[in-house]
């Protein structure tokens, strides 16, 4: 029997983003770049930001004619020095996680003309002034001379306004149908471009909740959800009857409909698990995001 649909929705919150292209010589070399790259930003609770892979792109799409990926960096809105802070992340995962991978070089996404940041020429500085620009494959780029020849990096970085936060919850009978409900639904949800999920595999088995009894925590478990303290918590518990696991998928995107059609990617793929008992999602009231990602499509603003 499929798994219910819990009337619910999601909150996502504003962020502004970057987008790189990664190219390489193949896609070994191209998958380490990435893997390189987006490690450790699963949650800007302590990362520096969130990233992931968007989707690869064929080498007659890209630049150099070679294998490339999209990867997005996000960073809350919240944050009053939010472009600085993106900036510096970009600049330091391109530096020291692309630019160290075999192959590889990096181009810009988004449009650059008046939002972006000066991301190949600072990376260019490695070049201890030996680094130059040059026009390659029609793009203004710095290049740095490295020991296995040249890096080439798009002069400017442009960013935009995104989205952050969108969520499905997988509330299982048993452990092994949470988790299979959320792999699955965390690959199809990234087969929408203009996603990424952040967390390791697409998927978060901590769902947190805002807040924490100790003040230098802003986000804690949500222990109401938490099987291990259904006891313990008693009537404070809400975790459905017959529930023995739950697990979570994140998704950041370019925009509310980008996140909207992945979300419904992700339910389609998910619903038929055996042994899961319901889909919903993290609700906060408004609190933390005022875009709503609603499981029932029908209730989806057009």
């Amino acid at each position: 029997m499929a798994a219910t649909i819990d009337d619910t929705y999601a909150e996502a919150f504003r962020s502004i983003y970057a987008a790189v292209l990664i190219t390489a010589c193949d896609r070994y070399w191209l998958d380490k770049a990435i893997q390189a790259c987006t490690g450790n930003a699963s949650s800007t609770i302590l990362c520096d930001c969130e990233a992931g892979l968007d989707h690869y792109v064929d080498g007659s799409e890209t630049p150099d004619g070679r294998p490339g990926a999209i990867v997005q960096f996000h960073m809350p809105r919240f944050h009053k020095d939010r472009e600085q802070r993106l900036e510096r992340s970009v600049l330091v995962r391109v530096c020291q996680n692309v630019l160290t991978c075999p192959t590889t070089a990096a181009f810009n996404v988004l449009p650059a003309e008046e939002k972006w940041f000066p991301l190949g020429r600072k990376l260019a500085y490695f070049g201890d002034g030996h680094q130059f620009t040059d026009v390659r494959f029609g793009r203004r780029c710095w290049i740095v001379p490295i020991l296995s020849g040249e890096f080439v990096c798009e002069r400017r970085c442009g960013f935009a306004d995104g989205l952050m936060g969108g969520n499905l919850w997988f509330f299982g009978a048993t452990a092994n149908a949470a988790l299979a409900a959320a792999t699955k639904a965390a690959a199809a949800a990234a087969e929408a471009p203009g996603v990424i999920l952040p967390f390791p595999g697409g998927v978060a088995a901590s769902g947190s909740k805002a807040g924490s009894k100790y003040k230098f925590l802003i986000a804690s478990t949500y222990a109401e959800y938490c099987p291990t303290l259904r006891d313990k918590l008693g009537p404070q518990s809400r975790l459905p009857a017959g529930v023995a696991s739950v697990q979570e998928i994140i998704i950041n995107g370019s925009d509310l409909t980008t996140i909207v059609k992945a979300t419904q990617a992700a339910i389609a793929a998910a619903q038929e698990v055996p042994n899961l008992v319901t889909i919903s999602a993290g609700n906060y009231g408004g609190r933390l995001g005022k875009s709503f990602i609603y499981l029932h499509p029908e209730k989806q603003p057009a």
